[in-house]
């Protein structure tokens, strides 16, 4: 696995229904190294605490290969690197053979995967489309969040080296689909 781009975001309102929302799900390409620390991501905006940021989602990674499948799904989306909301964007990215607690060395950095994503409405509100929130739920393409261990500096190319395996633990995946179950959404 490697680094293809790093992404960021500011503070957006939006008009959500006639409410206005802020959000940081709207990351784009940058083309120097990204500081990844304890709780988020230097320079990134982490608008909803609760449910972003933190130890446990530091850093938020999304597939390259994911675009692909979407990009079919979606043919009139403009998929700009970052558009889900990812801080790195990895070329190959297996939510079905990362396992929580796998640990990788990529850049200065260590990180260990933690948790899915779950889909909001604001993945809708980027997509410009509030049918990707369902979708996203129907398949195991979430993305992982990543603890970090050891703050530092990636950068677009950085590998993923695999440094601590936990196959004892459930996949990213398999997590994700839990989470499905639980809220009562069917395939």
């Amino acid at each position: 696995m490697k680094i293809i781009s790093t992404n960021i975001g500011e503070r957006k309102e939006i008009d959500y229904k006639g409410t206005l929302v802020t959000t940081g799900i709207f990351k784009y390409s940058v083309d120097k190294p990204i500081f990844l620390d304890i709780e988020d991501v230097k320079g990134d905006a982490i608008c909803d605490r609760e449910n972003h940021g933190g130890v446990l989602q530091a850093v938020y990674g999304y597939s390259l290969k994911h675009y692909e499948y979407w990009n079919a799904v979606f043919p009139k989306v403009d998929f700009e690197m970052g558009i889900f909301g990812e801080n790195l964007t990895i070329d190959d990215l297996d939510e079905t053979k990362i396992h929580q607690g796998d640990t990788f060395k990529v850049g200065e950095t260590v990180l260990e995967a933690t948790v899915q994503r779950d889909p909001c409405y604001k993945l809708g509100v980027r997509f410009n489309n509030m049918k990707i929130v369902k979708k996203f739920w129907k398949t195991t393409f979430c993305g992982v969040y990543f603890k970090v261990l050891q703050t530092g500096f990636v950068k677009a190319g950085d590998e993923f080296i695999k440094i601590k395996s936990c196959p004892e633990n459930p996949t990213i995946a398999d997590l994700f689909v839990a989470k499905r179950i639980l809220n009562g959404i069917s395939e």
